[in-house]
């Protein structure tokens, strides 16, 4: 190929780009300008035979319970635990690692703090309903019936679970658990009079 052919054929080609970036450009303002604005299809309205309020732990609450509850251990001499506290549907919203806790530590201790908010009692009372003949509670997926998982509990109602990892007896995990719900609890009745 010659090269004023090569010229003449890098120029057709750039046109034709420069052409076919117009007639899109266009053709896309073209399409916003007939298309109106449409209602989002999910759109509900808020009412109580619809939607359900939900209860939750603050961030700052959160992070407040398992600071305690990290604190409690590490005074106790367990700094290798791990502390999450959940919503009463297993979200995580806080988990403190101590130093030198095992990566298992962080599992045990968000299934342990599930256990504790779905079923509104002590993963250390739980755990004395497991007979061990055939299937039972213990087999649902994400729970952990040991000791260590606490429910936060708002008039009565489970709405989060605290859990410890890791400690030597699932009696320490659940010490340091306590102690981190009773942090909050304490921070919400306000000053003893």
């Amino acid at each position: 190929m010659k090269k004023s052919n090569k010229i003449a054929a890098a120029a057709a080609a750039g046109a034709l780009l420069l052409t076919g970036g117009l007639t899109a450009a266009a053709n896309a303002g073209a399409s916003q300008a007939a298309v109106p604005a449409a209602v989002p299809a999910g759109d509900i309205p808020q009412a109580p035979e619809i939607v359900v309020a939900q209860n939750r732990i603050t961030v700052g609450a959160s992070s407040d319970a398992v600071s305690a509850a990290l604190a409690k251990c590490q005074a106790d001499k367990l700094p290798f635990v791990t502390v999450a506290l959940v919503d009463r549907f297993g979200t995580v919203q806080s988990v403190l690692r101590g130093d030198n806790a095992a990566e298992h530590t962080i599992e045990a201790a968000k299934q342990k703090a599930y256990t504790a908010a779905a079923f509104g009692a002590p993963t250390s009372e739980l755990a004395k309903r497991i007979n061990g003949n055939g299937p039972s509670i213990a087999d649902l997926p994400g729970t952990l019936f040991l000791a260590g998982g606490v429910p936060l509990k708002v008039n009565g109602v489970s709405v989060a679970g605290i859990g410890v990892g890791g400690a030597p007896d699932g009696n320490l995990d659940e010490a340091c658990a306590t102690a981190g719900a009773e942090a909050i609890a304490g921070a919400a009745s306000g000053p003893a009079k």
